[in-house]
């Protein structure tokens, strides 16, 4: 049960700075952002960081790109 709450806590934490991280205004931006919110969301969770920042970078970026209301 320990090693379960470990892990969700992380995890959760990791979806609430994914949510506060979609912004930018620009392509650029929405990257950095992403990159860097995926960045430390692979650190919390024993991840690994270039992993993390890739997949935040585009994630960011095709959802900002997809929902362009919701990211300003």
């Amino acid at each position: 049960m320990h090693t379960i709450q470990r892990k969700v806590i992380p995890m959760l934490s990791a979806l609430a700075l994914m949510g506060l991280a979609a912004c930018g205004d620009t392509v650029p931006e929405q990257a950095l952002l992403g990159g860097g919110a995926g960045a430390v969301t692979g650190a919390v969770v024993g991840g690994s960081v270039i992993t993390g920042a890739a997949v935040g970078a585009a994630g960011n970026v095709v959802y900002c790109q997809a929902y362009p209301s919701r990211c300003n």
